[in-house]
């Protein structure tokens, strides 16, 4: 992934929070000699203060043997995008149908060791952590060997813990265009209320002053 010294994170706080919100990715694992990667969608609980993820998945996945055999993998989570057409993005000085459109996103990869969790102790600790980050009011109850209702489904499942190596987070928002085209961009957004135009927004005017702020 490119990342351009403007579209890069402030720091680590920045895109910690925004993973933090967001926990539905891609996990990749390099494939067998001969066989391509294995990409899976999965929801996750990233732990900043372990530098982990958890999440778990069903025990007949094809992936598990690469997995075993590589376990270095990466873990891709984008959301916030959105496309931008060219008139908004037109310089102050040349027609707005000269404008290059271009993509709105952000991204953060987690390049991680994967570790593999199989005793059922720890695979129920696996999912009472992402429980709880994921329904942090409560209303299910705990994972327990031996125990009703979900001890008798952990045999079917194997955790994982990717354990963060490497971060690589962009924000692509137009923070080093002028202002008046980040103007007309954000003006845009709002009138065209598309599906996550909103976010996007969000997003760049957040980002405002980044770049400017960095030179």
């Amino acid at each position: 992934m490119l990342i351009h010294p403007w579209d890069a994170p402030r720091d680590d706080t920045e895109w910690q929070q925004w993973l933090g919100t967001h926990d539905f990715g891609q996990l990749a694992v390099n494939g067998l000699p001969g066989e391509p990667p294995h990409v899976q969608p999965l929801h996750f609980a990233y732990d900043a203060e372990r530098a982990e993820v958890v999440t778990h998945l069903a025990r007949p996945n094809p992936l598990w043997p690469a997995l075993e055999a590589n376990p270095d993998v990466l873990l891709s989570v984008v959301d916030d995008y959105v496309y931008v057409p060219g008139p908004w993005q037109a310089p102050p000085d040349v027609p707005s149908e000269h404008g290059v459109p271009t993509s709105f996103y952000a991204a953060v990869q987690l390049r991680c060791r994967a570790h593999v969790v199989d005793d059922p102790a720890g695979k129920a600790e696996l999912l009472n952590r992402q429980v709880g980050h994921f329904q942090p009011e409560g209303g299910s109850a705990r994972a327990a060997v031996g125990e009703a209702p979900y001890g008798r489904f952990l045999s079917g499942i194997r955790g994982l813990r990717l354990e963060v190596v490497d971060v690589r987070a962009k924000f692509k928002y137009a923070s080093h265009k002028p202002e008046e085209v980040q103007d007309r961009i954000a003006a845009g957004l709002a009138g065209r209320g598309g599906a996550g135009d909103a976010a996007a927004r969000e997003q760049q005017l957040r980002r405002r002053g980044v770049w400017s702020a960095a030179r």
